[in-house]
């Protein structure tokens, strides 16, 4: 995973995610930010945070196991994080809303614009 972030160390705001399963049903993340830092041989990572209704999640998963990550920056900034590890609250409530975290499984894929928007037009989003 050398060298695929392109962004400094610092704190970003995202201004649209969701997971995603195979069958293109999502659910959108709120409020999330990914932190890029350096480790100790200098290499960039990246974690970040989100909230969501986590009974949405055990909705989205009865359709796949495998959940990935659209994330969009803005402008020319879309990337497509595929299978992230994910940890998110224990609380099914349908009115409580959790911190998710997730972190790459591999290196993500930056997405054109159009193609982006295209993928994004054709998503099922689950709601409450």
């Amino acid at each position: 995973m050398d060298n695929w972030i392109p962004f400094a160390d610092g704190e970003y705001l995202v201004d649209r995610a969701c997971l995603v399963s195979a069958s293109q049903t999502a659910v959108a993340l709120e409020r999330v930010v990914i932190e890029v830092y350096s480790d100790r041989q200098g290499r960039r990572q990246l974690k970040g945070t989100g909230r969501v209704r986590n009974i949405l999640i055990v909705e989205l998963l009865e359709d796949n196991d495998e959940l990935d990550l659209l994330l969009d920056f803005g402008e020319e900034f879309k990337y497509h994080l595929k299978s992230p590890e994910l940890q998110a609250g224990k609380v099914f409530a349908p009115d409580v809303k959790s911190a998710l975290q997730f972190t790459p499984a591999g290196p993500w894929q930056q997405i054109p614009q159009n193609e982006f928007d295209e993928l994004f037009s054709r998503l099922k989003f689950l709601s409450d």
